[in-house]
């Protein structure tokens, strides 16, 4: 397909959403109870990897960059993910601690706004997350300096290949203290459903000290 094929492919094909409302007299009070019931609807429907989210943060002069990543728990009713600190998004984090997440499932129409500071997990739930991880998965985190320009794909692979060698007579590996995990509390939590004609239902939670107050937007 060549590129205009493709512009012309995005500008003619239509299609229009199917007729399932979100209702304010509803839904939970409480946003998270209510990603509690989307998920399972999403697990249900056999979405694959219904946990994927997209984070996006912002630099110190403000420019945004995204990437998907995985929620791994909900603590105090904020957002848990796991990643190198030195990594493009660590680094963000560091300078500007605020950011956001998209959870999108196309099958069901829906997708999920969150917005809100983000900080360090305590290291003990670090600790406890990296040690439940496959051998593999920890010897990644090791051999990675992520984000990080790579001379070719042999460096790598003879980083984990030193590791694997290091650790083979053992299953403890340590955490790196350069990798854990970091929790966004939500401030305000929008949860947005395709209607037909594009008069999509959006509510969202917002977060005033402890109440969540709850606002339906302008699809």
């Amino acid at each position: 397909m060549s590129l205009e094929e493709v512009k012309n492919y995005m500008n003619q094909i239509r299609r229009d959403f199917s007729d399932k409302p979100l209702n304010e007299n509803t839904v939970k009070s409480n946003p998270l109870d209510q990603y509690a019931i989307w998920f399972e609807e999403a697990v249900n429907s056999q979405i694959l990897d219904p946990y994927a989210m997209c984070l996006s943060t912002a630099n110190k002069k403000g420019a945004p960059s995204s990437r998907i990543v995985y929620m791994r728990d909900i603590i105090d009713e904020s957002v848990v993910f796991y990643t190198n600190y030195n990594s493009q998004k660590g680094k963000e984090l560091a300078i500007n601690p605020f950011a956001s997440l998209n959870i999108y499932w196309a099958e069901l129409e829906r997708q999920i706004r969150i917005e809100g500071k983000v900080i360090k997990v305590a290291p003990e739930v670090s600790d406890a997350y990296f040690a439940a991880r496959p051998k593999e998965s920890k010897i990644g985190a090791w051999a990675s300096h992520q984000s990080n320009v790579l001379e070719n794909r042999i460096e790598l692979e003879n980083a984990v290949a030193d590791l694997m060698e290091k650790y083979k007579d053992t299953e403890f590996i340590p955490r790196p203290d350069f990798w854990g995990g970091y929790q966004l509390q939500p401030t305000k939590i929008e949860f947005w459903q395709g209607r037909p004609s594009r008069l999509h239902d959006r509510l969202v939670y917002v977060k005033n000290k402890d109440r969540w107050r709850i606002e339906r937007l302008n699809p």
